[in-house]
């Protein structure tokens, strides 16, 4: 088990100035969220660090369920770019969010659920291809997420034969915990704390999640654990956390 860092946490900093500061942290794994304006990264760049890469594909103004034929497919296209990323960068995992059921097409549930489910297995077939996992996230409680409930994201990722990405504060949100995956299906972890009404991305330790409890349970799991705060000053206090649970 490792810990790494979204650059979430240091937006809308240039990417040499991120991974300079993380390298500086001794943090051994950086997430790239892979839109704009780290939509299109330099092999050059990346290559002068001793960081190791995971890709979060793009999450704004992509949905794989949407009802509009044009945006599936340019959603699609986003994702498998980002695959295609994760390849380059020896990252075997993608993180990527399901979509999302549009205001107007809420009576239509079904059929977009349908659509999410065609989108995904395009994208199992393209990433198998590469040699690159997705790793399907749960969502917050926030009306349009598909795959907040953390049973039907594990029944999905099973039979898609994927793995899910643990989104911790998502879960809280909804009030599971990680006795409600199984950690076998889990390929990747995201941190943060909140207040278990709203996804807010704040500091560990400053919410209402058991954290010492939350690690406990999480014994067995070998995956990278990345800290998706929204600033430096809440990744600072969020490392100082984890010291004092002798986890760094």
């Amino acid at each position: 088990m490792d810990f790494g860092v979204s650059t979430l946490a240091l937006h809308p900093a240039p990417l040499n100035i991120t991974l300079e500061y993380l390298e500086g942290l001794g943090i051994n794994y950086c997430e790239i969220i892979n839109e704009y304006p780290l939509d299109r990264i330099q092999e050059d760049l990346i290559s002068s660090y001793s960081l190791k890469f995971i890709v979060h594909a793009p999450i704004s103004d992509v949905n794989i369920a949407s009802p509009n034929k044009r945006i599936r497919r340019s959603s699609i296209m986003e994702i498998k770019s980002s695959l295609d990323l994760a390849a380059h960068l020896d990252s075997d995992k993608l993180i990527l969010h399901p979509g999302s059921v549009p205001f107007l097409a809420r009576a239509y549930k079904d059929k977009i659920i349908g659509y999410n489910l065609q989108s995904l297995k395009e994208l199992k077939k393209y990433a198998d291809d590469l040699g690159v996992t997705l790793c399907l996230e749960n969502m917050p409680r926030m009306e349009g997420y598909l795959y907040n409930n953390l049973k039907e994201l594990q029944k999905l990722v099973e039979e898609l034969e994927i793995m899910a990405t643990l989104d911790i504060g998502h879960a809280h949100t909804m009030g599971y915990t990680t006795k409600d995956i199984r950690i076998e299906l889990v390929g990747h972890i995201h941190l943060s704390d909140n207040d278990g009404l709203k996804d807010s991305h704040n500091a560990l330790g400053t919410g209402s999640i058991n954290f010492p409890e939350l690690f406990k349970n999480l014994r067995g799991y070998n995956g990278i654990l990345t800290i998706e705060v929204k600033s430096k000053k809440e990744l600072i206090e969020s490392l100082t956390f984890l010291k004092k649970l002798n986890l760094l």
